[in-house]
């Protein structure tokens, strides 16, 4: 595959179209990254690009006040899905939480929630979002494969597109939100539907031919004019995803694909009503702790 923008895989929500191309992309690859330097690459890009992604996306995510639980671009809310159960009184954390969009919906539900992400700027506009909303949720800025929290402090984790994607190691982050779940715990998380890295990242008829294979684990990397990755997305296979968490003490009980549904005509990025009615764009899964 031709290492352009243009023909890179349907990356997750996040990717650079969707970002607006605000950073300066000197050349693509696809290539083995180390934890570190995707760690780095999405500490800065994210404090770079917040306020595009903020200001492109607001409104789909809960606008001016910043309340909503949205899984996916095709517009599944929480609301309607209920993945997470009952979560009045439950203690949750949300893993990449941006702007804590999610964690505000759920603090209204009457949830005692925190909000994780690795980046400042994202969580700027969540503590914004917080002033102008009056519903508070604490926010920490901390890398999640190393959650800054004692073992066994929260009966749910969730992650809507956050943090997952942009890590290599999926033990590591699965055995971390392992440890801090209570026994019998609950963690849900959305991503970008793995099938979808064979195809280009077009919403058009270009984005239903596969062009590359669903096996290349290498990660997609954009790399600035010194060379140095400024944006990595990790591709991880079904069985990847199933291996790590059962390993990690997970039961799966739920794999969602979410369908495009009628009436929906937002696009986001890759995301389209044209490939969404015939390829699946979101994997959800829910998962519990072994008790």
């Amino acid at each position: 595959m031709p290492d352009t923008p243009a023909n890179r895989p349907s990356l997750s929500v996040h990717s650079r179209e969707s970002l607006g191309d605000q950073s300066p992309v000197s050349s693509t690859d696809w290539e083995d990254v180390p934890p570190a330097a995707t760690r780095v690459a999405a500490r800065r890009g994210w404090d770079r690009e917040a306020d595009s992604y903020q200001h492109e996306h607001g409104d789909f995510l809960g606008g001016s006040s910043g309340v909503r639980f949205v899984w996916c671009p095709e517009g599944l809310d929480e609301a309607q899905a209920g993945l997470l159960g009952p979560v009045s009184g439950r203690r949750v954390l949300e893993v990449g939480c941006g702007a804590a969009q999610c964690g505000r919906w759920l603090r209204a539900q009457g949830a005692d929630v925190v909000g994780l992400d690795i980046s400042a700027e994202q969580l700027r506009h969540g503590r914004a979002l917080s002033a102008t909303s009056g519903i508070e949720v604490p926010l920490v800025q901390a890398d999640a494969v190393s959650l800054p929290f004692r073992a066994a402090s929260f009966d749910m984790v969730a992650s809507a597109f956050g943090a997952i994607p942009f890590i290599g190691e999926l033990s590591a982050v699965f055995d971390e939100i392992a440890r801090v779940l209570r026994p019998g715990g609950r963690w849900v998380f959305s991503v970008t539907h793995p099938v979808r890295w064979a195809f280009p990242d077009d919403g058009g008829p270009g984005g239903l031919t596969a062009t590359g294979s669903y096996f290349d684990r290498r990660a997609y990397v954009e790399h600035d004019e010194t060379g140095q990755p400024v944006y990595v997305e990790h591709h991880h296979t079904l069985s990847d995803y199933v291996r790590a968490l059962v390993g990690s003490g997970f039961r799966i009980i739920d794999l969602l694909e979410p369908e495009w549904p009628d009436g929906h005509d937002r696009p986001w990025g890759g995301w389209t009503r044209l490939r969404g009615r015939v390829l699946p764009g979101t994997a959800i899964f829910t998962c519990e702790l072994a008790a």
